[in-house]
């Protein structure tokens, strides 16, 4: 995997450049296949952490030829990711600050800002000396013991607190608190607004509520809001006075129940209710072969193979290497084909 990953991105950059391929693997349908033809289960979490590994390993050394890097991992090893960029960054003589940040604020979104039970457990940043970056995280749901992942790109990026996913693949939607929803927006502003506020305004929200209930599926308990590690946060956050939501967010210290709170209290003050809309917009590759969530597009999915059929025909790699792709690929096409005249 680590070979067949590091030639065929080789071609790609080849071809296309080094922000082509990052733009790829911002691509939840490329990503999926991709992991397909270097051997992993496509219905398995573990493609993710497997191809990012495999290309993390597969292009080192290669950096300056093909003008790729790559930082964190799974676990501990995601939490390594700015010391990474920041070592990347000195043979490069290239500011690490914005690079770090946009590590640093991708994983905050999708751990903090988008509570949708599931835990980040893996971070991998991809970046060109040129700047531009892409991220893929995962996360895991302890209740269902399924994960979900999460892409982001530098150049589709408009804002790190509104809307800012390339894509996020998922097999179901869930109940989600979404604070980086569009119709989010007027909570990020009250919620940034309460936080340069002394605590006692939001703790006074607070404490005469024996529930605070979103709608159903997100009810919040008042035990679950630790009155006295909210006020040191919220004191630290009206010494601070973050100017505007994404300020709040970068804050150490402030995470998912800061925020929860602070939502909650909006609410209750101005009446400026949070999304639960869930940010994830479909599923797998190209569909699922019971026809969840959707039936297979068949027309995608035969042009997802012919695409990397070439790309494996073309890559400069050992012909046995390039024998055993190739297998593959015939037989996930025969596979498809037996399927299709069965049904």
């Amino acid at each position: 995997m680590v070979q067949l990953a590091r030639e065929i991105t080789s071609h790609i950059v080849a071809e296309y450049g080094s922000d082509e391929v990052l733009r790829r693997l911002s691509d939840p349908y490329w990503f999926q296949a991709f992991g397909c033809v270097l051997g992993f289960d496509w219905h398995s979490s573990g493609v993710t952490t497997t191809v990012t590994g495999a290309l993390k390993e597969g292009l080192r050394g290669t950096e300056r030829d093909l003008g790729i890097y790559v930082g964190g991992g799974k676990g501990a090893v995601s939490r390594r990711t700015p010391g990474e960029i920041v070592n990347y960054c000195d043979t490069l003589s290239l500011d690490p600050t914005p690079l770090v940040y946009a590590s640093r604020m991708s994983a905050k979104v999708d751990s903090a800002a988008v509570q949708d039970g599931y835990q980040l457990y893996h971070h991998a940043f991809f970046f060109t000396p040129s700047g531009t970056w892409a991220v893929v995280q995962q996360g895991m749901s302890d209740a269902t013991g399924m994960a979900r992942r999460y892409h982001w790109l530098a150049s589709t990026l408009q804002s790190f607190v509104n809307e800012p996913h390339a894509a996020i693949c998922a097999q179901a939607q869930v109940p989600t608190l979404n604070l980086v929803a569009e119709e989010s927006s007027a909570v990020r502003g009250t919620s940034a607004e309460l936080a340069r506020a002394k605590p006692g305004v939001v703790l006074a929200a607070l404490k005469d509520l024996p529930l605070l209930s979103m709608p159903r599926r997100h009810a919040v308990l008042i035990a679950d809001v630790n009155a006295q590690h909210l006020d040191k946060i919220l004191l630290k956050t009206y010494e601070r006075a973050p100017e505007d939501f994404e300020t709040l967010l970068g804050m150490e210290g402030v995470g998912a129940k800061t925020l929860r709170a602070l939502a909650l209290a909006s609410e209750v003050i101005y009446g400026t209710p949070a999304s639960t809309r869930d940010p994830a917009r479909f599923s797998f590759a190209v569909g699922g072969k019971d026809g969840f969530p959707y039936p297979v597009d068949l027309e995608t999915y035969d042009k997802t193979v012919e695409v990397l059929r070439e790309a494996v025909n073309k890559a400069n790699i050992d012909r046995s290497e390039r024998v055993k792709a190739l297998k593959r690929l015939v037989e996930y096409g025969k596979e498809k084909i037996a399927k299709r005249q069965s049904s």
